[in-house]
């Protein structure tokens, strides 16, 4: 049966010099589309404009008009009276009837709203392809229901992308596998675009395929080092010589040690405090020298950063460097770049200076491990001794750094108990935090910020920066609306709550968001806070590198700083070596690298260190979602506590703290009666029958694993209490 009728779907896109004209005119605008992961008639588009960027809102299927993923769109605005909000509605293709486009206009009504004027965005239509971003998909094929077709379906593993069909007579064999479509082609009268047979990954489900997917959809380059790049590495043993050490201070007298998580073998950062002989401190923060710049080779081919998977790492260098030359490992002599510090005990810096050096770690300590020293009644040594200023130092600088505006938000981080072997999760608990955490961290930044102010005072045209823009207040709506509903308490527990009756979260800055957070406290509710701050994190910017003579605004929004780099990681970052090699030159180390002083260069090179990290990201959380899926498919059905993070037309999303893990609740379920749903934007709250929930309440859900989709597995989670739905 041929599906594609001759019904026309779509309008035609315009010729591309149409659209060049329409874009130089004004007419039309030029950006990124951007499709939804929850609502398959969603989309928006990002244009880049030379003020600021703008989001425009496109609805429907003829709206959406055969755009894909990342493509680069021409859009035409709708006129104000048709701009509508983003909608509250979570809406999956199921694909069951492809040529069947009334109803996906009934589903074009769901998404309708009433909403405040305030509420509506630039709302718009593509109008035309300026191009296309197609490139190979991971999935799974649904094979055709008729027999002995040779036209089937293929789903893609990103939600982002619609279905692809493509002719194949291998449906049999390909059932239940991962398999690679490359895009061909999308008519106006066919529902999907068009597609080819690529590569058969292997079978779904398998721990080896899906890792190997969630990497090739991430883009995360994976392939082992070649012969060529590995012959440029040095001969073992290696050793410093002393042509190393002419241009390096001899550091290896001194009590330096790291702290890292257990485990880690690429330590890329370490320690050291003293009292010097004028009363002051003496603060060392040391990153591993550019060991890597001598294998000119190797630079050429990096360009990304660590990425690590839940069971696999996927190193920047080879593991010779990573984890052996390039490691400050204890007992060993390494090269590496220190920023020292002179202090006085308010933590106040007195002198700043740089050096390449030669060190000799003398612990290599657990974040645990350093705790428990801190903490000892009996321990005295040196090390011991120098983890205690510089702790001590370091809650001075955090309070500091708080009380200028800083942020201290809250992400749920889990740490998965691996089988040692099978592999499989075996526990599933969120991290925990020590002081020794904090204390590391509070170094690594003012390395971070001395190094920034150093580069660009040298280099004001092409330091490599990495700034966090300030949100848009919109971006605070849900934040401020979340925090509204929880103060509106019953007044009969006034004079038990009387703070909570003021619960409002200010976003006019960083510090008086900061400030409002620290305030919104309840003796009933403890979590709330957290849940406040996590609520936060969502509603943040992604930090961005840049070319510090290509843009004016340098300011970082989270941590409260005018100039901000990223110098600490070199190991595992490619913006860091980046950085090492300006300051080298800016304190006379080394010689200068003449593409380092174009600065459309380098704004290309931040282009593509900004991708690869938000990739990197991506392919990590993936990873985290399938071994939790792993997790829970040996456990059933597992009731636990959990909070309401954001309220959806027909669902609510809750966080469960026990787990760090986050799920969606669906109200409408096939082949069951669709209750009763009156969704509030205002509150936020959707009241089920006659029960409302809002953003905060708690809950109690079932958690268990839904295979019944194998290429979308998930966790499914039902709400338990309270009961929604008459017995």
């Amino acid at each position: 049966k041929d599906r594609e009728s001759g019904k026309i779907i779509f309008p035609e896109h315009i010729p591309l010099s149409k659209l060049q004209q329409g874009i130089k005119s004004g007419h039309y605008l030029q950006g990124t589309y951007r499709a939804s992961r929850d609502n398959y008639l969603e989309a928006t588009v990002w244009v880049h404009g030379d003020a600021e960027e703008k989001e425009i809102i496109i609805q429907g299927l003829k709206h959406l008009n055969r755009a894909v993923h990342e493509d680069i769109v021409a859009v035409e605005l709708l006129p104000k009276g048709e701009w509508v909000a983003l909608s509250s509605v979570v809406l999956q293709d199921d694909g069951q009837n492809e040529d069947d486009i009334e109803t996906e206009e009934e589903k074009e009504n769901i998404l309708k709203t009433s909403v405040s004027k305030d509420m509506l965005r630039p709302t718009g239509k593509v109008v035309g392809i300026i191009k296309r971003n197609w490139r190979p998909l991971c999935g799974m094929l649904s094979k055709s229901e008729i027999k002995e077709a040779r036209r089937h379906l293929f789903t893609p593993a990103d939600r982002r992308i619609p279905r692809i069909r493509i002719e194949t007579r291998q449906a049999d064999r390909l059932e239940g596998q991962r398999i690679i479509v490359a895009i061909d082609g999308w008519p106006r009268n066919s529902r999907y675009p068009n597609g080819h047979f690529v590569k058969n990954l292997g079978s779904a489900g398998d721990k080896e395929t899906e890792t190997e997917v969630l990497l090739l959809e991430h883009d995360v380059p994976h392939q082992p080092f070649s012969q060529a790049v590995l012959s440029c590495l040095p001969k073992m043993p290696w050793s410093i010589t002393e042509q190393d050490m002419k241009h390096r201070e001899d550091l290896r007298h001194l009590c330096i040690c790291s702290v890292d998580p257990p485990g880690c073998t690429d330590i890329d950062d370490a320690l050291h405090c003293r009292k010097i002989e004028n009363g002051n401190i003496e603060v060392l923060s040391l990153s591993l020298s550019l060991f890597i710049i001598i294998w000119s080779f190797i630079y050429f081919f990096l360009y990304f950063t660590n990425s690590a998977v839940v069971v696999t790492r996927i190193d920047m260098v080879p593991e010779l460097l990573s984890s052996n030359l390039c490691s400050l490992r204890s007992d060993v002599d390494r090269l590496a770049f220190s920023c020292i510090w002179e202090m006085n005990h308010k933590a106040e810096i007195l002198k700043t200076r740089f050096t390449k050096s030669v060190i000799k770690s003398k612990a290599s300590l657990t974040y645990a491990e350093a705790q428990m020293r801190i903490d000892s009644a009996t321990m005295n040594d040196d090390i011991t001794t120098s983890l205690r200023e510089l702790n001590k130092l370091a809650k001075i600088m955090k309070k500091r750094r708080i009380d200028n505006g800083a942020l201290t938000l809250s992400s749920p981080e889990v740490r998965f108990h691996m089988d040692s072997e099978t592999h499989d999760p075996i526990d599933l608990q969120t991290k925990e935090l020590k002081e020794t955490n904090s204390m590391v961290e509070e170094f690594m930044l003012l390395a971070n910020i001395s190094v920034a102010q150093k580069i660009h005072s040298e280099f004001p045209e092409f330091a490599l920066l990495r700034k966090h823009p300030a949100p848009p207040p919109s971006n605070y709506d849900i934040l401020v609306k979340a925090a509204k509903s929880k103060a509106i308490i019953p007044d009969f527990l006034f004079f038990f709550l009387p703070s909570f009756q003021n619960l409002e979260i200010k976003t006019d800055s960083a510090k008086a968001l900061a400030e409002s957070l620290d305030k919104a406290e309840s003796l009933t509710f403890p979590y709330l806070n957290t849940l406040l701050r996590i609520l936060t994190t969502r509603c943040m910017m992604q930090a961005v590198y840049f070319c510090s003579g290509m843009d004016n605004d340098f300011h970082h929004y989270g941590l409260a700083s005018p100039i901000y780099t990223h110098f600490t990681s070199p190991i595992r970052r490619y913006a860091d070596i980046i950085v090492h090699r300006l300051l080298a030159v800016a304190i006379g180390a080394d010689d200068t690298y003449p593409e380092l002083r174009d600065k459309h260069k380098l704004a290309d090179m931040c282009k593509n260190l900004n991708y690869r990290h938000k990739m990197a990201q991506y392919a990590q959380r993936a990873s985290v979602t399938f071994h939790t899926q792993l997790f829970f498919k040996s456990k059933g059905v597992v009731n636990e506590d959990a909070y309401i993070l954001f309220v959806r037309k027909n669902a609510v999303v809750v966080l469960i703290p026990k787990y760090g893990l986050e799920g969606t609740v669906f109200f409408e379920e096939k082949g069951k009666p669709t209750p009763r749903l009156d969704y509030n934007n205002e509150v936020p709250s959707l009241t089920v029958e006659d029960t409302t929930l809002c953003v905060f309440d708690k809950v109690k859900v079932n958690i268990m694993l839904d295979a019944s989709n194998i290429q979308h597995q998930k966790i499914r989670m039902v709400l338990v209490e309270p009961k929604v739905r008459p017995n």
